[in-house]
């Protein structure tokens, strides 16, 4: 059955991933490094890991299938769950693919180079209502995509 994970900590989307999971009635995992409040569904689990390093990632690749759905910001991340087959969306609403998820990381390694240098300081914008609307869409494609998908297999 798709599922929906989600790199918690740092998600700004999460009422949004509810929503549409509930649509679909799909199951969703929110990862994260301590405890936060999620809606007492039982379609709904929070799993809480470790403090160390990458611990949510690594227990994000270690559970995710092929055809799971990924939310999260992290592009390294990213690129190990489209290597086990998921599918992955950025908190700015764009897929991440293998088409595209090399030349997402090689930015990121540049952009921290920036940050450590002292060449770019800040973050990155504010959301705005049009980047929640882009990433619900994306989201909505990514689902049906995936049920056609599944449709279609099991109609052969």
């Amino acid at each position: 059955m798709l599922h929906i994970f989600i790199d918690a900590d740092a998600c700004p989307f999460k009422s949004e991933v509810y929503r549409v999971a509930n649509r679909y009635s799909l199951n969703v995992t929110l990862v994260a490094n301590s405890w936060m409040r999620v809606p007492d569904e039982k379609w709904i689990e929070l799993k809480v890991v470790g403090e160390g390093f990458d611990e949510v990632d690594d227990w994000i690749v270690e559970n995710v299938q092929a055809n799971d759905i990924v939310i999260t910001a992290d592009i390294l991340l990213a690129s190990r769950c489209l290597k086990e087959g998921a599918r992955v969306i950025g908190s700015t609403g764009k897929s991440f693919t293998d088409d595209n998820i090399c030349d997402a990381v090689a930015t990121r390694n540049l952009m921290a180079e920036l940050r450590d240098s002292g060449e770019i300081t800040g973050g990155p914008p504010p959301m705005q209502k049009c980047d929640r609307s882009r990433f619900l869409q994306e989201l909505d494609v990514v689902v049906q995509s995936i049920r056609c998908k599944h449709s279609l297999k099991s109609n052969e």
